[in-house]
């Protein structure tokens, strides 16, 4: 019986043997991919975390900087997250909060330049509408009225179609464009349905203008993207 049982076990030795001659090999490579690909993936985490812990900090060295007015820490400690942390939405916040804080220093050049970065680089679409907008505001306060027109040929995100409708109106006003402006706040009028406020200073531009949006239609014009 003994001897039985040893035959038994020699053959399913055997064929554990042969399986493992015939598939080993792949077997190996397989949970090397497999495991080496969980390291990764643990390792790139980790990565992840540890970038946006020092990026955090960064951005509070900008915001800091911007509270205690001191423009030439913002524009060093900005460029520092750019250099360092560039691909983080921390760098994109850090470079609206350092635009705004350099436009204030008539620092008009560097803010619109931070504010270009943001509008190209930014994975988010929130924070490259919010830039796009800024920039234009930037280039139509500084009558560069063709590139501010520029910034809002784009699509915008639907939170953004109203504002960005108002100010391509005030871009067109600014380039004489008189019907074309008219269109375009009509169309922010009508996308400003749940901003009632911003909507009123709308409607105040069109009244300036002779329109009563409640009652006119949107002029057919070819310049109304």
């Amino acid at each position: 019986m003994a001897k039985a049982l040893d035959l038994e076990e020699q053959e399913q030795l055997d064929q554990i043997k042969h399986f493992w001659k015939k598939y080993g090999n792949l077997i190996s490579w397989v949970l090397i991919v497999v495991l080496g690909g969980y390291a990764a993936w643990n390792g790139y985490q980790f990565w992840q975390r540890d970038q946006a812990a020092k990026a955090a900090v960064l951005f509070d060295e900008v915001e800091r900087a911007v509270t205690a007015g001191d423009v030439v820490r913002v524009e060093r400690s900005f460029a520092d997250m750019k250099d360092k942390f560039g691909g983080t939405h921390y760098a994109h916040q850090a470079a609206l909060l350092a635009a705004k804080a350099l436009q204030a220093k008539d620092k008009a050049e560097a803010a619109r330049a931070a504010l270009k970065w943001v509008a190209e680089v930014a994975p988010d679409p929130a924070y490259r509408d919010i830039a796009r907008l800024r920039l234009s505001a930037l280039l139509l306060d500084a009558g560069s009225n063709d590139e501010a027109l520029a910034q809002l040929t784009a699509p915008f995100t639907p939170a953004m179609a109203g504002l960005s409708a108002d100010l391509r109106g005030d871009v067109l006003h600014a380039k004489g464009q008189k019907t074309e402006a008219v269109a375009s706040y009509q169309t922010a009028w009508q996308q400003l349905v749940d901003s009632p406020d911003y909507r009123r200073l709308v409607e105040a531009k069109l009244n300036a203008m002779g329109v009563d949006p409640q009652t006119a239609s949107i002029p057919s014009t070819g310049n109304t993207k």
